[in-house]
């Protein structure tokens, strides 16, 4: 839709926004208004038209091509094609679609055009030999149209509409093809809505439509002048007192001035709309169309089908990007490279912990906390795109991604001191950390350190009383030979280590866990001794021999005392 002129607002405009919010209240009064969408509305993508028309550099014919199959391919049954009057390359890639047959049988393409008679003309010339098309025919009606730009009186602006109406009438049953009729009151919101009613019906008279050929009426929000339940108010005054209700689909267009678009359609929805127009990732004159994105997934986080295919969020937005030029926000909702992303630490241990009642609860709806749903239904992945670790993170999200992709099962303190060490490198290096460098740094710092203590051989001999042990040991260059004994292997090698540099620590944990699933599998060890201070020191080890994992984990230990 064209923009209406900048500045303040006038008082005739006030006073129509004003004259409508004492029925806001009665949406909720009068027991027909539903707390959410419960169906998905008509469709219908103006990405190659109004979203066009907003770009620095519009499509060329190629990329209009390209994005009508992306269109064609996710679902949408009805794509606003373009202005076919206002330009040779809108010309012709409506004949192109037409010419070539790209058109699917279930697809009704749609077409702009002023309420002026050469442009009406020249529309129907292009949309000559479609499948199906939507003549879609518009004049401004708002206060401010009226009297500064066209200079006209109410009942011009009327004759204006209905004469448009008349002449799509004509020329449809002069062309081949097979047409339905829209109409917008463009400026709807900045028109009263006892006029906006006026022309409208003015409109259908003319068209008469039927339960076999019903007529659009489309109530744009051109320019966001209000809260949304203001132009829901207005929405729900026409669905009321539109002549031919049953044959009329009642559409919404909003545009996003306001921060608004998404709430302004859910809420003409509740009051009484039908169909949506607007673009993929709201692209659109100034701060854009509604997106269409949000407002269906919106819906399919509350469990209803949008019937629209986002379930490859990636592929949409790459299409998307190469044909526009336009780049998505790293926030924008649901589409964005950041939008599952947790680097808050309290959020990745809750993120953890919600995915591992998943796995363990086999739950029938999603509820883990701080993702409105499950990525992977619009393709993507956890690893990649959910748990992202930087120096706000914690022991949660590190101990989440060398679980899921590295298969460690740290024990809780050790996560927490991976999670440390995890933030201190982030923090100096002032970048995120990959799970690949997560993974070096574990390895690094916990796992078969063997300076500045290192064990050449071990031998054990299981005695009455326990096991004896027999070490070899190097520190700084030095070997030394230590027998010792204990309740346990890893307790007698821990005993001649004491014995041998009369080191003070207390054993305190011991975890381990196979690495992969065979016969030849490694193992890992964990573990924890307590230093005199009363802090913990951790050490990982890793071999096909898990009494070897042990004890190359308690050395690493020793070492990061």
């Amino acid at each position: 839709m064209e923009t209406e002129s900048g500045g303040k607002q006038n008082d005739d405009t006030i006073q129509v926004q004003t004259s409508v919010l004492h029925a806001a209240g009665e949406m909720y009064e009068n027991g027909r208004r539903k707390e959410y969408v419960d169906k998905a509305p008509i469709w219908c993508s103006v990405d190659l038209r109004d979203g066009n028309q907003a770009l620095v550099i519009p499509m060329s014919l190629e990329q209009k091509v390209e994005f009508f199959k992306l269109l064609v391919k996710i679902g949408f049954k009805e794509i606003e094609v373009g202005f076919p009057a206002a330009s040779e390359t809108e010309y012709e890639f409506l004949r192109t679609l037409i010419e070539q047959d790209l058109i699917p049988k279930d697809v009704t393409i749609q077409v702009l055009t002023q309420a002026r008679e050469h442009i009406i003309r020249k529309t129907f010339e292009a949309v000559k030999g479609a499948p199906k098309a939507i003549v879609h025919v518009y004049n401004s009606t708002s206060v401010a149209q009226r009297e500064q730009v066209f200079k006209k009186s109410k009942e011009e602006i009327l004759k204006i509409a209905v004469d448009g109406a008349a002449l799509l009438k004509k020329l449809a049953d002069e062309t081949e093809g097979n047409f339905q009729f829209e109409y917008s009151p463009e400026s709807f919101t900045g028109t009263e809505p006892e006029y906006a009613l006026e022309v409208c019906n003015a409109v259908l008279d003319v068209w008469q439509p039927t339960a076999d050929n019903k007529a659009i009426i489309n109530l744009p929000v051109t320019v966001e002048h209000s809260m949304p339940h203001v132009y829901a108010s207005q929405v729900e005054y026409m669905c009321d007192n539109l002549k031919y209700r049953e044959n009329v689909i009642v559409s919404l267009h909003p545009h996003n001035d306001r921060g608004c678009g998404v709430a302004d359609s859910e809420m003409g929805l509740l009051a009484g709309a039908d169909r949506i127009e607007g673009t993929l990732f709201g692209n659109g004159e100034r701060t854009g169309n509604v997106d269409i994105v949000t407002l269906g997934m919106n819906m399919y986080s509350q469990g209803v089908d949008p019937k629209i295919d986002f379930s490859d969020m990636p592929h949409i937005c790459e299409v998307y990007e190469k044909c526009t030029g336009m780049q998505i926000y790293e926030r924008s909702p649901y589409s964005g490279a950041l939008v599952f992303a947790a680097f808050s630490g309290s959020h990745q241990d809750a993120i953890a912990k919600g995915m591992h009642w998943r796995e363990n609860g086999d739950l029938e709806h999603w509820t883990v906390p701080y993702l409105p749903i499950d990525p992977t239904d619009v393709g993507r992945n956890y690893d990649a795109d959910v748990i992202r670790i930087n120096s706000q993170s914690g022991k949660g999200g590190v101990g989440y991604i060398l679980e899921t992709k590295f298969g460690l099962n740290l024990p809780p303190k050790m996560r927490e001191a991976m999670g440390y060490a995890a933030k201190a490198v982030s923090d100096h290096k002032h970048k995120e950390l990959h799970p690949d460098e997560i993974f070096s740094l574990f390895k690094s710092t916990f796992e078969n350190v063997v300076e500045p203590y290192s064990i050449n051989e071990v031998h054990f001999q299981q005695k009455e009383d326990g096991i004896v042990t027999r070490v070899t040991s190097t520190f700084r260059g030095k070997t030394i030979v230590t027998e010792a004994s204990g309740n346990g292997r890893l307790d007698a090698v821990s005993n001649a280590l004491k014995k041998a540099y009369e080191l003070k620590y207390t054993l305190e944990t011991y975890q381990e866990h196979a690495l992969e699933q065979s016969s030849s599998s490694k193992a890992i060890a964990y573990v924890g001794i307590r230093k005199p201070d009363g802090t913990l020191a951790w050490g990982a080890g890793v071999d096909q021999d898990i009494i070897r994992a042990s004890i190359d984990a308690l050395v690493t230990a020793i070492n990061n005392r």
